[in-house]
Formats: C-alpha cells, structure tokens, sequence
C-alpha cells in the first residue's frame, strides 16, 4: 500500500435480514433486504429529530463517519430479490429493478411509474442528463424517456445477438457487454459494432468515466474507449483479480475483486494505491464522495483521506508524481494552499531527483516550483556569482514544506539530508563537488536558465526603459533611489546595477555563460554576448581569461562599449598569431582585418580611437584601412593630419589610395600635399645622384613616376608653387607638365623637343591640348597648337636662345603678382577613370617614358646651346613632316603652308596634303549633295503649299454665313484657312475693324 486514499468505517452490523441492494440518500441509507423490506438507515447523531421520519428531509448531503440506526421500514416494497437500486438526486427519485423497473418519489417513497415491460430484466443504464432509460430483457434493449411528470414514453426496442450481461450510456450511444463480446448500439437506427471480444473468466463489465468515455473489462485487464467503441491511449489499468464492479471515484478508480477492494490510480500507469480486506462483498455503490460496500450482514463506507493528508503522506514516502497530481484536485478556495504545497513538492522532488542523477527532470520542477535561480545556484558553489542585494532563502522553502509535514516527522528527517546545505564530510564533500560541475548536470543547469532566462531579461529591460523614460521627463521613479551608484551597461544606457531585475539578470547571465563554456559550447556563449546580455564584466572577464576564450572576451567588451580594451587585446591577439613563440594559446587565427571590421562601426561614434588603433593595420592592410575611412565618414583632414603626426611615412599611401578610390573625397589642399610629398622625395633622390654624378635624366624612381602621373592626372595643385622648386638645368619632363598647367605651351614643347629630344612626347602633348578643346564648347580652337610645335621645330635657334630666358623671366613675373592656388589652365584635366587608372599603373609602370628620335638620339643638351650660339642649328625639317603627315586632319592647312620652307619639296608633301585635298574634295561634294536635297525639299514644300491653296468651295442656296446667320445667296463671301467656315465678305470686314477698334480702345483712353 502506498499511503491511504480511503478510511474503512463500520457504519452498519447485524442487519435483521439479508442485504440485496443498497443505495443512500443523503445521509441516509436505503436498504433493500432479501425479506422484500426496505428499511431506512440514519445516523445516531440525527436520532434527536422527534419529526416524522417519512417527512423528514436529508439534513446533509453525505454519509457521516458514524453508526448508522434503522429509522423506518418500509415492508413489501419488492415483491422478489431486488437487483439494484438507484437514487436519481436531480429527478428526487428511486429507481429500483425486481420483478420490474419501478420508480419512487423520494422521501416519501410515493410509486411514480412502473415499467410493465420492463419486467424479467436484467440489466439497466440511467442517462440523467437527458432522462432516458434502456433496460435488456432476454435478447432484446429497450429504451424510455421520462416526460417529466409521472410517466415514461417508449422509445425504441431493437434486438441483440446474444443476452446483455452489463450496459451503459456513452453519449447518444450504448455500450453493451454480451456473452462474448462488447458492441456499440446507436440508440436511433439500432445499428451495432463490435468493439472487441470480452474476457473467458469474468463476464463483461462497463464502467462509465466522469468525461463520457467507458472502462471495458477483459479478466483482469481495464481498457479505455470512446463513446464510438475506438480504443484510448492512456494504456490499461491492470487488476490483481478480474473485479466484478468498478467504481469511478475520481481521482482513484475502485475495484470490486473478491477477495478484497482494491483502489488504483487513474493516472498512467494506473498503480496501486490502497486495498481493503472485505470479504463476501455483495455490493459496490458510490455516493457523492463516499463508497457504500455492502456485506450479507454489515454495511462499510470508504470515506476519502482529506487530499492534504493524502499530500503529506505521498511526499513522505517519495511519491511525488502522485502528490502533485493530487495537489491540482485541491478546490479552488484553497489556491493559496495549493501553490505553496506544490512549490514545496516541485522543490522536493527536484532535490530527490538531482541528488539521484536525474538532473534534467530536477530542473523542470525547480521550474515549476517558481524557486529564486539563485536558490539552485547554491547547488553549483563553483560558478562564481557578483554579489547582489537579493538574499537567497532555502530556509523561506523548507518553511513551506515544514507546513506540508507537520505531524509526520519522520519525513522532515528524510528530506533534512537532502539540502544543498547540508554538512558532509571532507572526502563525501569533494565528490559531491565534483558530481555538481559534470557535464550532465551543468546541461541540466544551460537548460534551466535558458528557460528562466526570458522573462528576467524582459523586466530587466523593462526598468531599464522606465529609468530612460523617467530621466527624459525630469523625474525618477519612487522605486529607484536617485543617490545610487550608477554604472554603464552594455553600452546603451547608464542605468543603477542594483536594481532588482537587472541584479537577477546579471547573475543568470554571468552563471549561464560559465556554465557554457564549461560544457564546450563556446559558440552559444557568443551568441549570448552579442545579444542582449547583464553578464558582470569583472567576473566574466576573469573566467574567459581563464579559460583563453578571447573571442568571447572581445564580444564581452564590445556589447559593454569597452571598445579600448577590446582593441589592445585584439591586436595582441593579431601579434600572437604571427609570431612563431606567442604569449597566448590561441584556438584561432586572428587576422588584421578583424581589427578593421572592429573599428567600422565605431567611426561614427569615436573617431579618434578608430585613427589611433588603425594605424597598427595601416601598413599591412592599406586598401582595406582606407575603405575604412571612406566608408566611415572620416574626414580626410582629420585622417592626413593625424598621419602626418603619428605615421608620416604612410601618408602619401593614404592619399593615393584615397585619390584612387574616389577622386572627389580629396580636397585640393591634399592633393596639393601629396604633390609635394612626391617633389620632395624626388628632389632628395635627385640631390643624392647629382652628388654622386650619376644624374640621368632618363632615370625613373618609383617616386618619380608617381609624380610625373600625378601631375599629369589632377588639377587640385598650384603648379607655380611647384615650379619654384624644380631645379633649373634637370627635371625637365617635370617642368614641361607644370608650363602646360600654366598654358605656357610653347615653353613645355621647347622642352621635349630641345631638352628631352622627345617628339613624341611633344606630339602626345599637342594631342591632349587639341582634344581636351574638343570638350569645351566655348574655348578657343586649339588647333593651332601643333602650328606652334612646328614653329619650334622649324625655328629651333631662337627658341632655344631665348628658352632660359623666359623661364627666369616666368618665375619672375610670378614673385610679383598674385598667383592664385589652383591653376586656372583646365583645359588639359583629365578624368577620375583615366587618373585612377594612372595611379594603379604607377607602381607596376615599366620604363617607357622617353625614347629618343634617331635624329636627336645622340645630342645633349650641351650641344644643342652650341649649335645655338654658333647659328648653325638646323631645322627639324623631318619632324615637321612627320606631324602634318599624321595630324593632317587637325592642322590648318594654309598656315601650316605657309611656315614651310620654299626649298620644301612637294613630293614631301604628299602624305599631307593627299589626305587634305580628298577630304575637302568630300566634303565640297557632300555639301553640294545636301544642297540640291535642300532646294528639291524646298520646291516640294512650295508645291504643297499651293495645293493647299486651290481649295474649292461650292456655294449653294443653303450656304449660311457664321457670323450673320443669313444665307450667302450671290453676295461675295469670304472663306477662313479651314476651308469650311464661309461668311459674308462685309460681315468679315466689319469683325475685323471690330477687333482693331477693340486693340485701339486702351491707347484712346490713355
């Protein structure tokens, strides 16, 4: 026996007579004897009542726990044995089947009806809900309706296989136990269906449940269907005997075996819970809440264990499943009650469960028990906690459960054992230590927090937003004290660290992140960290440190803004993992650009710290340093000053890529730097060869080619600045480009031709120039400007004379006058696309910048002020030829005449002037052409025209004019351009004076 659901009570012995039936209303106790009496029972407590006893009314409702003493009898009430009986408490009737089915009105036993038909039957099934009765007779079901007054209305009758053993109501249904088998016969059309074959030792027995399903009977097997005959899953109520009456008293179901009474659960798996040695019961009766056993000679009833008597011994003996099922059938009134006895088995059951391995289970009811997580924390002493105002109280706990055992010592001396705060000794201490921080029981704990986890969070962010709010509007709330201490969390907003919620939430979150880390599960603790999270810094930090988690160390200082920190431990992190000897051991590589990827979204927010922390990146990762800054909105000011103080030897890096990227994120001023960077490089390069006489001016450096593409592809530099700087006897290609800034053409081409003896680079220069004017509408024609380059090459002795002299006389006239920062030369400004492409080529560019022509291949500059001096320089007479044979098409042709020497052979000028005269020779007949489709197109039109104008109107006699409304007839008319409107020629004069006047009217009135 696992404790006692029902107490055994002698109400009734010695009986004059034998027992048939047995029933009870209220409390009393009708019984039907084997004389044909019914004699009526009462308790001796209610003997003082000097009333009538037919008049008398049940005083109470249930049966009392005293003896019972014979009060009326009623002899001759059933002429044969009574077979049973049935007190309809909603109907105030008796229903009792004998010879037949009779029904009595109760208390006075006054005959309502008798059912003559019902007589030789065996069996009956009361539905009270809708009054129906069905009774079997031999092989035949009857069915009648009580019509609410004294009578019963025939239903329906419908024949049946075999001779009904046991039968029930299941909703519109009844279910039937025939010899052999159970069916389901439909109460409207008589249909039956089997359900399944009864057993071959006991007969058929149905017992109706509380929700409308049926308890079947095989042997000593219960099983469960619905009111359509379906087999249920709730399994199978196993019997120690086959029971010949089943009782439903919820939750138990009762059993009549025939050697004792037998009670079992209606939970699954439906266990034993009590039994009661009654031998030679007859009958098995429920009433209300009490079960009437009756003996031949002895009446007992089985009155329930009040449910928190029933608690406390379940709980005792370890029965916790069937405590708390019994904790939810308390009533309502008792809510109070019932939650505190269920938080106390929950709590219990958990301690039972965890001390015996079952860590999952133990945390589902320390769920269920609403404990504080700080309560089951106490079970894990080596997961650090902060320190936190809210007090943890087993104590309060083991109160509640002290309520559930009062009287029952021997159970609180049971569970004493089993507190997290026990003292063991030494060596059991250890072991029990190092049981609680396994694997199963830290996933027990994961799972339990994870659970709790949601709701504390949401309130701690709900105060969090209330403190928002309140300091938004002024005031605080009465709950918060203005003078605590106040401290930045996770980076949004500065709020108070003790207050309730958030203490709770700091320490959930600081014990579930030790808790995942120590079960492996490194990723879920990132995931926590990059959510919304209360862990404490310092613990936390401490652990991870530990526990060589960096990656969840910089997510723990980046979700609480402490950006600083996380930078230094990540480029150290980035040392780490280039260095062969690291200081840390790393369970990933860590590459620079996770740095980078740091810093993008704390450009908006601080970006000096992103300046200071991507300078360690900056040389190894430019590109990706410099899209940083780019998309980060840094202003490019601030970056190149910022370079200029602490890595000067990177800015020029910056700039180009800068410039490279995105042409119009640099402002003039940098351009202008940068230039200047690249000169002084350059000049310092210079200075050190021109020591060492090794001077060429054929010579590139890197330096020198990025200059030379920079001051060909921007514009944002102030070119007369630079040109200062140039020395005068080298550099020449470098000045060149500065002169063309300045529009100082004839100057740059004097220079490729007479200094760098390039004429390609002259020509190269003319076509830029040429077509840049292509560009500009308004600008001047820069055709012309290969007429200059053949004036240099045609007169090379007086420009060559007088070169140095302009140049002095240049930079003079510049030391006078205001120069103003940015050239005003813009012709020759190329595009972002062309100039990003230059500045990609700069560091790849091979060396192809000047190739000497063979006629000046071997001249120097020495020689070619010689040849100037002495007068017999001659005309580059080849070159000149060379450029109207391939430019034909962009030099005037007549000017271009007219600068050539007389000497000049025509045949020389083939290549020229060929091409010349065939496309103006074109172009003459093309024009020509369009002028003939000009004048046909003109003559087509004027034909149109007078097509249009011999319009013919055909006057009749019902011609009316539009103006006057009267008919044309033969006056002369007018006709308007639409060729359909005819007037009176006199009404279209006087509309037209009409109009003139109405012109004229305002000149008049001035």
């Amino acid at each position: 026996m696992v404790h006692s659901a029902f107490d055994s009570f002698s109400l009734l012995t010695d009986p004059p007579t034998k027992i048939d039936a047995i029933e009870s209303y209220g409390s009393k106790l009708l019984l039907s004897c084997s004389d044909g009496s019914l004699r009526i029972y009462g308790p001796e407590s209610s003997a003082s009542d000097r009333s009538p006893p037919s008049d008398r009314l049940p005083q109470t409702l249930e049966l009392k726990k005293e003896n019972y003493i014979l009060e009326r009898t009623v002899n001759g009430f059933s002429k044969k044995s009574m077979v049973a009986m049935e007190v309809i408490g909603s109907r105030e009737l008796l229903l009792s089947l004998s010879e037949s089915i009779a029904f009595h009105r109760l208390p006075n036993l006054e005959t309502l009806a008798v059912i003559t038909k019902a007589k030789g039957a065996n069996e009956y099934s009361w539905d009270d809900r809708r009054g129906f009765l069905c009774f079997s007779r031999q092989k035949r079901v009857c069915i009648f309706r009580h019509d609410g007054g004294r009578g019963f209305v025939e239903v329906k009758e419908f024949g049946v296989p075999d001779t009904v053993k046991s039968m029930s109501w299941c909703g519109e249904n009844i279910c039937l136990g025939i010899k052999r088998e159970y069916m389901i016969l439909n109460a409207t059309n008589g249909a039956l269906s089997e359900v399944f074959p009864s057993g071959r030792i006991a007969p058929p027995l149905v017992a109706s449940l509380p929700s409308g399903e049926l308890l079947l009977g095989k042997d000593n097997i219960g099983v469960f269907v619905d009111q359509n005959g379906k087999l249920l899953q709730e399994g199978r109520i196993c019997w120690s005997e086959a029971p010949t009456t089943v009782v439903i008293q919820k939750p138990y179901a009762v059993g009549l075996l025939p050697r004792h009474v037998e009670i079992r659960s209606m939970r699954v798996p439906y266990p034993l819970i009590q039994t009661v040695v009654l031998r030679n019961v007859k009958r098995l009766v429920q009433s209300n809440s009490t079960i009437i056993v009756a003996l031949d000679k002895s009446v007992y009833g089985l009155f329930p264990v009040p449910l928190g008597a029933q608690i406390v011994q379940l709980t005792a003996s370890g029965n916790f499943e069937e405590a708390l099922a019994l904790c939810k059938l308390l009533p309502p009134e008792d809510s109070s009650l019932r939650a505190s006895k269920e938080q106390s088995i929950h709590i219990r059951y958990a301690h039972y469960l965890f001390e015996n391995g079952s860590y999952e289970d133990a945390m589902e009811h320390f769920l269920a028990s609403q404990v504080e997580i700080t309560y089951v924390l106490s079970l894990y002493p080596s997961i650090v906690l902060p320190k936190s105002s809210v007090a943890t109280e087993p104590e309060k706990f083991m109160d509640i459960t002290g309520d559930l055992s009062r009287g029952s010592s021997g159970m609180s001396d049971d569970m004493d054992s089993s507190l997290p705060l026990q003292l063991l000794e030494s060596d059991e201490s250890a072991a029990l230590e190092s049981k609680k921080m396994s694997h199963n029981t830290l996933m027990a704990l994961i799972k339990f927090l994870q659970k709790k986890r949601y709701s504390i969070v949401e309130k701690a962010a709900a105060e969090g937003t209330e403190e928002v709010v309140s300091d938004a509007v002024g005031h605080t709330f009465i709950s918060y004290d203005s003078s605590r201490p106040k401290k930045s969390s996770k980076g949004r907003v500065n709020i108070p660290i003790n207050s309730g919620a958030r203490e709770i939430a700091a320490i959930l979150d600081t014990a579930l992140l030790q808790a995942l880390l120590l079960t492996g599960q490194s990723s879920s603790t990132l995931e926590l960290l990059k959510g919304l999270n209360y862990c404490d810094v310092k613990i936390s930090e401490e652990f991870l440190q530990k526990e060589d988690q960096y990656a969840c160390l910089l997510e723990l200082y980046k979700c609480n803004a402490m950006h600083r920190e996380a930078l230094k431990l990540l480029h150290q992190l980035v040392e780490d993992s280039k260095s062969d000897q690291p200081q840390t051991e790393l369970t990933q590589k860590f590459k620079p650009e996770m740095i980078i990827e740091y810093l993008k979204p704390l450009c908006g927010k601080d970006p000096m710290l992103v300046l200071e922390f991507s300078m360690l990146v900056l040389e190894c990762c430019p590109t990706q340093t410099i899209e940083l800054f780019l998309s980060g909105n840094i202003p490019a000011d601030l970056v190149n000053s910022y370079l200029k103080q602490h890595a000067p030897s990177m800015q020029a890096t910056y700039l180009e890529l800068m410039l490279a990227m995105n042409e119009n994120a640099i402002s003039g001023n940098l351009q202008n730097e940068m230039v200047q960077i690249y000169l002084s490089e350059v000049l310092d390069w210079y200075a050190d060869l021109r020591a060492e006489q090794k001077w060429d001016e054929k010579a590139y450096s890197p330096t020198r080619k990025k200059l030379l593409s920079a001051l060909e592809g921007i514009s944002g530099y102030n070119p007369e600045v630079l040109l200062k700087r140039l020395p005068t006897d080298a550099l020449y290609e470098e000045r060149a480009i500065l002169l063309g800034k300045m529009n100082q053409h004839e100057l740059a081409l004097s220079i490729y031709v007479h200094k760098l003896h390039v004429p390609q680079l002259a020509l190269s220069y003319c076509d830029r120039v040429y077509e840049s004017g292509l560009h500009q509408p308004s600008a001047k024609s820069y055709g012309n400007i290969y007429v200059t380059l053949m004036q240099i090459y045609l007169n090379p002795r007086r420009t060559t004379k007088n070169f140095e002299k302009r140049i002095t006389n240049l930079v003079s006239s510049q030391n006078t006058t205001a120069i103003p920062k940015v050239s005003s030369w813009t012709t020759v400004k190329t595009k972002a696309g062309r100039l990003a492409k230059k500045i990609a080529e700069i560091e790849g560019a091979e060396d192809t910048r000047i190739s000497a022509s063979s006629t000046d291949s071997g001249r120097s500059d020495g020689d070619a002020d010689d040849l100037g001096e002495e007068g017999g320089s001659t005309i580059m007479l080849d070159e000149v030829l060379d450029l109207l044979s391939q430019r034909w098409d962009r030099v005037h042709g007549a000017q271009a005449l007219k600068l050539l020497p007389r000497e000049t052979k025509l045949q020389n000028l083939l290549p020229f002037l060929g091409p010349l005269l065939r496309r103006s020779s074109e172009a003459y007949r093309n024009f020509s052409v369009i002028k003939s489709l000009r004048e046909s197109e003109n003559l087509q039109v004027k034909d149109e025209l007078y097509s249009q104008r011999k319009t013919v109107v055909k006057i009749t006699g019902d011609n009316m004019c539009s103006l006057c409304n009267k008919k044309i007839g033969t006056s002369v008319f007018a006709v308007y351009p639409n060729g359909k409107t005819i007037v009176h020629f006199v009404c279209f004069r006087d509309s037209q004076s009409m109009k003139a006047v109405g012109k004229g009217a305002p000149l008049r009135k001035r």
